[in-house]
């Protein structure tokens, strides 16, 4: 049993953050923003948490505005599996019931177990989790399955970037918060997403593929629309792991705006496209941020 656990604690280091994954190998050039005044600069970038080999996005102006940074932060630092256990033993565990399987709508459990069955995981393994926790495994487990590599995704790549040389890395949040937005969600509504996972698993890397192809070619609008379509049904989904972490983050900015220096701000790429978007609540904060082409 231990050992399917540690699977599935590796899937959710895969995917603590909406992302996209890429499909072929090509030159990208992803959407880059900067917010600055006279002795200021902080430079935000979309991240997509892992890729094939082969995909080229850490050059021109991204690793000009890296390099130009003396400091970095991330949605949050990755820790090690032990300590991500921990946290998951905190907030995921439900042994007193019901099980997910009892906690699902009759016609979606076969699928369900079949799914986990699929990425060798006995059902039995997870029932005694709150349902976010097998979403997730499920969809972690599922594109790994399929050849997707987080040690090419762009915050491994960043973190080695910054500690090479010699930059400070930060979080803007801890593993702690970023768990405890999906276990905060109401039951409903991770039943519905476990179902919503069960039921995109078969297209979920198509549905992916098209998320990155907007991202390499720099288009948040094309983004923004694609995530808003999911988005659309599970509003309660996207304030949490969205758009109140949006406005928060917004808040981060506009205080570290009041102190000189440069940042390389690096997130998810679902939260700098379409509506409510960081760039929105900076706006509503009077910062303005300017898109840098290249």
């Amino acid at each position: 049993m231990l050992k399917f656990f540690t699977r599935a604690l590796a899937a959710l280091a895969f995917l603590l953050t909406p992302s996209a994954y890429a499909q072929v190998a090509q030159d990208a050039d992803p959407a880059l923003w900067v917010v600055q005044d006279e002795d200021t600069t902080i430079y935000l970038f979309g991240t997509v948490h892992a890729l094939r080999p082969g995909m080229s996005w850490f050059d021109e102006a991204v690793k000009d505005a890296f390099d130009k940074s003396d400091e970095v932060m991330l949605e949050m630092v990755m820790p090690d599996l032990a300590a991500l256990q921990g946290v998951v033993m905190k907030l995921a565990r439900n042994p007193g019931g019901p099980t997910v399987t009892e906690l699902l709508p009759e016609d979606k459990r076969a699928p369900y177990h079949a799914a986990l069955t699929a990425v060798g995981i006995p059902p039995a393994a997870l029932d005694g989790f709150d349902p976010w926790f097998p979403a997730i495994t499920l969809s972690g487990l599922s594109l790994t399955k399929s050849g997707y590599d987080p040690e090419q995704g762009v915050e491994k790549v960043i973190t080695q970037a910054a500690k090479d040389a010699g930059k400070p890395v930060g979080g803007l949040e801890t593993p702690e918060q970023q768990l405890g937005y999906f276990d905060g969600l109401s039951q409903p509504v991770q039943v519905k997403f476990l179902v919503g996972t069960i039921t995109e698993l078969p297209k979920m890397g198509e549905s992916l593929d098209a998320l990155v192809v907007k991202w390499a070619k720099g288009d948040p609008k094309g983004l923004g629309k694609l995530m808003n379509v999911g988005m659309a049904d599970t509003p309660e989904l996207a304030k949490a792991l969205l758009y109140d972490r949006n406005a928060r983050w917004a808040d981060w900015i506009a205080e570290r705006m009041k102190k000189p220096g440069t940042v390389f701000i690096a997130v998810g790429a679902g939260h700098l496209a379409g509506p409510n978007s960081v760039q929105d609540y900076l706006k509503k904060r009077k910062l303005r941020t300017r898109r840098i082409k290249y």
